[in-house]
């Protein structure tokens, strides 16, 4: 599991289909189960009803917001974060750090969350 899978799952939950489950049985003739539609998560709102959430600056660092959640935000999981979001090129910098902030922002949009416009930019 990847850090980003750790930080999705902090802040979505583990969803029933993601646990281990029997594949659903399909009956010949039978037209197959339809998956059931994701929930939107309103990560906004999740990450503020976090225990700690109002100390720390989670809306522009990603330092503060892996710490929120519980995720290692060393140097090493922040490069290997920034380099499964696509940056192979990851310093640690203060630009690398807002785009990787920005840059999960749109992965957890992507990825069913409700996320303001201002995180996106």
């Amino acid at each position: 599991m990847g850090i980003f899978s750790s930080i999705r799952d902090a802040i979505f939950g583990k969803k029933k289909s993601e646990q281990k489950t029997m594949p659903p049985v399909t009956v010949p003739g039978q037209a197959p189960a339809k998956p059931e539609p994701k929930p939107i998560v309103d990560v906004e709102n999740s990450l503020d009803s976090m225990p700690g959430a109002d100390r720390l600056n989670w809306r522009t660092s990603i330092v503060d917001l892996m710490k929120l959640i519980g995720v290692d935000s060393s140097y090493e999981n922040r490069k290997a974060l920034a380099q499964e979001l696509g940056r192979e090129n990851y310093s640690g910098s203060a630009d690398d750090n807002v785009w990787l902030h920005k840059r999960t922002m749109r992965e957890l949009s992507a990825n069913g969350g409700k996320v303001p416009a201002e995180f996106l930019d």
